[in-house]
């Protein structure tokens, strides 16, 4: 949800109880005492605030003191026949008795306050003072609308008072004239009390309405991507052979020849209008290498660090997971949660000030940083990166733009400090928008399903080939994409998963099951993470003995366990299997895979 800069809006504790500290300083109510022009005041409360870490405006604050105020003179005069319920409506009410009471009359500036309307969303419940008023007081005058011209008019020339809600006098002739009449106080802030209630019953009317459509857009867009991947695999059924395709150097046919003749044949001309590109000459002079599950899976357990007594907290891997908001919050916990089960002795959340609480309630073991909204979130994140292993960004990150722009620079850090990077989810959002952000990182990892693969392979391959993504070879598909990404390794997670960094191809054929349930890509990424780490700490006779990449061992190490988590959790809760199920099974899972 959108916070407007002018509105005191989800006010935490925290933050209320701050501000009533400062707003309850001598200096500051000798300085509002009285005083109707009080903004300075407010901008110096709010720097006040900003230097405890709460950044609010200086119209929230007063709009926030406002409702305060309004919340305890309701609970101390207002509804006194609600015995058992007086400070229900005010949560602060011990406070604001500390800092009013004192108070003998009517102060100025709170009379003011109270005939402004209703200010405060969503915060509490609207409430009015109704405070004694000293005989000295002259009564105010309100306008009434009856049809007596005449009085209304006489009335109007005696009073001598410009009742504050008053209409301007053109605005009140085309109305036609009212009749004043005196009311008490109590009469009058009981209107505005109705005023208020109906005010915010339309604002709520209002918001839900916003929320409906905002629950649309996001079904929409949920459709357009069932309907690319229709699409998809329409294209994918509809092409039976190669050869039926177009003679043209850049189709699929042509670039099998070009791999089966030799490369001085591949610089004659040809006759057809399409140019090959040099991420398709480097398709057609370079070898693919398959490699089997079962060859590489010997060599993963090797790089499984050993359990000794002789280690210390935080050297078997510290992972940080960037992401986390107010809409998603699952996501991170899924990811860091499962990097410590698969054996990472810290695991920290990196996400905004709204998400964290929420995260920290799923699990104790986790450390959540609520960060990634501040101002200076990148320096808050960068701190941390000596400390941390791998970062895993993406696991709901969300697609604010403020929010992956720090990820990006996030990645440009951890890429600075040689850090291995896994990037998934809304990360992978980022990365189809601009590719340049990982490009030729030798330590990152992509995790795309098969909506995320298309978006990258429509970024990067399509708009260089100029053709679509459609051929029956997924494997050819992903050592493509990593290629024009600069030889980065792409896992593609599928009925297969897929791994590869352009020379070589894993394929991940670990028996899983047919449930899909969302949070299992968030699994995969936060044990990739661990696998990552250990991957790239390995001694070097384990990947040396095979020539393998380090991230295509931690990809197959992180793709066959969560297969077999999905496949042992299905046993047990077959249709039923959710993410959490898959979790409790990663101990198992991990110890019959690599350690049996």
């Amino acid at each position: 949800m959108l916070i407007s800069p002018t509105r005191g809006f989800l006010w935490s504790d925290v933050e209320t109880r701050a501000l009533l500290n400062i707003w309850g300083e001598q200096d500051v109510q000798t300085a509002l005492d009285g005083n109707f022009r009080n903004s300075h005041v407010y901008r110096d409360v709010a720097s006040r605030l900003a230097d405890l870490g709460f950044d609010r405006t200086p119209d929230q604050c007063r709009i926030r003191v406002k409702s305060l105020k309004r919340q305890y003179y309701q609970a101390k005069d207002g509804f006194r026949k609600n015995n058992g319920q007086l400070l229900k409506i005010c949560k602060f009410y011990d406070e604001m008795e500390r800092i009013l009471s004192n108070r003998s009359s009517v102060d100025p500036q709170d009379m003011m306050e109270t005939m402004d309307g209703p200010e405060e969303e969503g915060v509490g419940e609207p409430s009015y003072p109704l405070q004694p008023v000293k005989l000295e007081y002259p009564a105010y005058t309100i306008p009434v609308a009856v049809a007596s011209d005449t009085i209304a008019a006489k009335q109007q020339n005696t009073s001598g008072v410009n009742f504050p809600g008053a209409p301007p006098t053109s605005a009140r002739s085309k109305r036609g004239r009212k009749r004043c009449a005196t009311l008490p106080l109590d009469k009058l802030l009981e209107r505005f009390l109705e005023q208020s209630l109906e005010a915010e019953e339309n604002f709520y009317r209002l918001e839900e309405h916003r929320l409906e459509q905002e629950e649309r857009r996001r079904e929409a867009e949920h459709a357009r991507e069932l309907h690319m991947l229709q699409t998809l695999g329409q294209m994918f059924s509809g092409i039976t052979t190669v050869a039926s395709m177009a003679p043209c150097s850049n189709s699929p046919a042509r670039r099998f020849q070009n791999a089966t003749v030799s490369p001085l044949s591949r610089l004659q001309p040809h006759p057809e209008p399409c140019v090959e590109t040099l991420a398709d000459r480097s398709f057609s002079l370079g070898g693919v290498t398959h490699q089997s599950m079962e060859g590489v899976l010997p060599l993963v357990k090797k790089m499984v660090p050993p359990l000794t007594s002789k280690k210390h907290k935080g050297q078997d891997g510290r992972i940080g997971i960037i992401g986390g908001c107010q809409e998603y919050t699952g996501a991170p916990y899924f990811a860091a949660i499962s990097a410590l089960k698969v054996g990472a002795d810290l695991s920290h959340v990196f996400c905004t000030k709204d998400a964290a609480t929420v995260i920290k309630s799923y699990s104790p073991e986790l450390i959540v940083h609520p960060v990634l909204d501040s101002p200076n979130a990148l320096g808050e994140v960068e701190k941390w990166l000596p400390r941390l292993h791998s970062v895993v960004v993406g696991p709901g990150l969300g697609r604010d733009d403020q929010l992956l722009n720090t990820a990006k620079e996030i990645i440009y850090k951890s890429k600075a400090k040689n850090i291995p990077v896994i990037v998934d989810a809304d990360g992978l959002w980022l990365i189809a928008k601009q590719p340049s952000v990982i490009h030729g990182y030798p330590k990152a990892i992509l995790t795309p399903n098969a909506m995320e693969f298309s978006r990258l392979y429509e970024a990067m391959v399509c708009t260089q080939h100029q053709e679509t993504l459609g051929r029956a070879d997924h494997h050819r598909d992903v050592q493509q994409l990593s290629l024009a990404m600069g030889n980065i390794t792409v896992v593609l997670k599928g009925e297969e998963d897929i791994i590869t960094d352009g020379n070589k191809v894993i394929t991940c054929s670990q028996e899983g099951s047919g449930r899909r349930c969302g949070g299992q890509g968030d699994l995969l990424s936060g044990s990739l993470g661990v696998f990552a780490h250990w991957a790239f700490n390995s001694s070097p006779e384990v990947t040396k003995s095979s020539d393998l990449n380090p991230s295509l061992l931690a990809g197959l190490g992180a793709t066959a366990l969560t297969r077999q988590c999905n496949k042992q959790a299905f046993l047990k809760h077959g249709r039923s299997t959710t993410t959490s199920d898959m979790i409790q099974e990663i101990s198992t899972a991990f110890q019959k895979l690599f350690e049996s």
